[in-house]
Formats: structure tokens, sequence, C-alpha cells
């Protein structure tokens, strides 16, 4: 199996997997835009800092250097809403790739499916919608660890920065609350898109819990009364 390719953010100039990292292309136009799936053709330049980062080296001319030594280059513009479309490009990447999880099988929602995929050894992610009530995240997450026999473990689902509404959107179902991943490499998928996008919007989160082994996870009544409950760089 391959190694990811290495890269070298222009900025810190710490070496990461391009996985982790934000491509920034120079466009035909001159303008530096952002390329998150690392698909645009030109040269290009990496960034694996969060945004408040982003904006302090923007303002300080910090970036600019950076890019140029990618680049070769200082014929350039970089606009000022840079960081905001990253951060947008990075949401739309993490929410496309739970949808395309979700068509191929792969995510799970509601209460009673995710308990039982935890209890067959299933379970690889777990998340929560930002609305989710505390003591059905609680609930779930303890579940979690008694199945994956992680008892007194910090062990626990990801609070996502969006609501059911966005939530169930991107999944194309209803009234989403929780979500799990069942599939060790689609949660290996999920979990980079979404490590990537929390990363950069900060603050910085924990690791994204990603199992491959035997997981529980059961229902949590108060969500499941409101509703149901409950990641590729792809092709």
């Amino acid at each position: 199996m391959t190694a990811d390719p290495i890269r070298t953010c222009v900025l810190s100039r710490e070496e990461a997997p391009r996985e982790g990292l934000v491509r920034l292309v120079l466009g035909p136009d001159n303008q530096v835009h952002p390329d998150v799936r690392a698909k645009a053709p030109g040269r290009g330049g990496w960034i694996g800092v969060t945004r408040v980062e982003l904006e302090a080296a923007l303002a300080k001319g910090k970036l600019r250097g950076g890019l140029a030594r990618a680049y070769k280059t200082g014929d350039f513009t970089i606009a000022a809403d840079l960081p905001q479309r990253i951060e947008d490009q990075l949401r739309r990447n993490a929410l496309d790739r739970l949808g395309l999880e979700s068509k191929a099988g792969f995510l799970i929602v509601g209460g009673d499916r995710i308990g039982e995929a935890a209890r067959s050894g299933k379970l690889r992610v777990l998340l929560h919608a930002a609305d989710a009530s505390e003591d059905g995240s609680r609930k779930l997450a303890q579940a979690w660890r008694v199945g994956s026999d992680r008892e007194g473990s910090d062990l626990k689902g990801m609070t996502l920065p969006i609501d059911r509404t966005i939530l169930s959107l991107a999944l194309g179902r209803e009234n989403v609350v929780h979500a799990a991943v069942t599939d060790p490499k689609a949660a290996k998928r999920v979990s980079e898109a979404l490590t990537r996008w929390l990363h950069f919007i900060g603050p910085d989160p924990a690791p994204l819990p990603c199992e491959t082994g035997s997981q529980g996870a059961s229902a949590a009544s108060a969500d499941d009364a409101r509703g149901p409950a409950g990641t590729n760089e792809g092709p």
C-alpha cells in the first residue's frame, strides 16, 4: 500500500500527508484559489494552519511570501476573502463526503439502527448534530464505550458545528440528530474530511474518534422522541 504523499506547509514549514493539508492553486487569472480536493491544474502551495493563523499570515504578508516560493513567482493576487472561501470548500467537501457514504450504505441514522450496528461490532464513527441533546449524546457515547470494551475511556462521538437541519440535508434524510459510520474504509474517509475542516475552523478539536474494532452504541430516547437519531477523497 502506497503511503500518502507528503507536502510541506508554506507557512509553518511542517511536513504532513497531503490529505491533512489544503492546496492553494495559482489560477490562469493570477489569482490564488482554494483547491481542497487537489484536482485543479496549475502550480500549488499547501497550508496546514488554522483560519486564525492564516488570517494573521495574510495580514502580515507571510502568506504571499510562502506562496511566492511555492509558485516561483510573485505575480499573483490573494483575495481578502480567501480564508472564508477555504472554509466554505472544506465544509462542502465534508458534507458531500457524508452524503456519499450515506448513499453507499456505509452511514446510518436512527438510534435503533446505531445500537444494533454497535452491538454487532460495526460502529466505527459516531457523529452528533450541534443541537443534539447532551443527554442523548452522552448515552450513545457511554453505550459505545461499553460495546467496545472501553469503559472508563474518553471515547465519545464528535459534535459537528452544524445543526440537525443541515446534517439532514447533507444526508438526504429527515431530522437527523445522530449518525454513525459502519465501514472501516468509509470511516477513514469521513474522518479525514471532517478533521481537516474542523482543524481549519478551530479551535483545534481532538482527533475524530474512529474505531476499527468492536464497538457499541445504543439509542437515546430523548432524541428518538424528536425524530431519527443517529467518511475519501472520492472519485
